[in-house]
């Protein structure tokens, strides 16, 4: 039985500033089928309360604990282990990282830096992880859809040159890391099996939700998404959709099969 939806951001619900057509009214479909959502972005540029405030002027309140981003993760996973963050991450989300100072120990922490990334960033880094410090990725998504419609490189090549560099494999934070989806559910009463992701990463997303044990992975055709995606990764989409309200519709359909198959019984 479906019981929970998690729902990438970029490329799923909007496209930079502007709602894709039709995802707004999806999202209150689920909410009014009482489906619980949880809104699971690996965006390494912006801060929750600036993400949220786009999602509201686009007309989709979210509350803080609807919303995962692997900086959440992050700043959770310093925590528990005491260490004080080297920051290699945009400028924009630096102050989310605030308050860790007092750690134990370093952890270099690698997101899309954009400008930020450097031969000198970089290699400051890498004689952090050389010294001993942990290694943690926010995300290591190979692309992202840019400003100007064109795919642009993300983190993954950044963090896989640190990698290569340092010998070591760093602990990623966000999707595709099976804890991070099951964080997304924890709090919910909802096995993985029971939760459907939308996704437009068929990578990150798709493969990395049912790898984790996701029920269902839905690609829609929307972002970064190109012809042929839905054949490059493994596992492979449960389904291949136009867009979030085809998804909704899948969703709420597959929902009503279940509900049917269990009266008959």
């Amino acid at each position: 039985m479906i019981r929970a939806v998690l729902l990438d951001l970029a490329g799923v619900v909007y496209d930079g500033d502007t709602p894709i057509p039709g995802a707004v009214p999806a999202v209150e479909r689920l909410r009014k089928a009482g489906l619980p959502l949880r809104f699971v972005s690996n965006t390494t540029r912006s801060p929750r309360r600036a993400i949220i405030a786009q999602l509201a002027a686009m007309g989709i309140k979210v509350a803080d604990e609807e919303l995962l981003t692997p900086a959440r993760t992050a700043v959770e996973w310093l925590r528990r282990h005491g260490r004080r963050p080297h920051l290699l991450v945009h400028s924009n989300l630096e102050a989310e990282f605030s308050g860790l100072e007092d750690g134990s120990g370093r952890a270099v922490v690698v997101g899309d830096a954009g400008e930020g990334f450097d031969y000198a960033t970089l290699n400051q880094a890498f004689r952090e992880l050389a010294a001993g410090a942990d290694f943690l990725a926010l995300a290591t998504n190979r692309t992202f859809k840019d400003a100007d419609g064109q795919l642009s490189l993300d983190a993954g090549a950044f963090v896989a040159a640190l990698e290569f560099a340092c010998g070591r494999s760093p602990v990623v934070l966000g999707k595709p890391s099976p804890d991070f989806f099951l964080a997304a559910l924890a709090g919910l009463n909802c096995r993985a099996a029971d939760a459907v992701m939308v996704g437009d990463d068929a990578e990150s997303d798709v493969a990395g939700a049912l790898s984790a044990g996701l029920g269902a992975a839905l690609l829609v055709r929307t972002g970064k998404y190109r012809p042929g995606d839905e054949t490059r990764f493994d596992p492979a989409p449960t389904a291949l959709v136009d867009d979030l309200a085809a998804a909704t519709d899948w969703v709420l359909k597959a929902r009503r099969a279940e509900t049917d198959s269990g009266d008959a019984l």
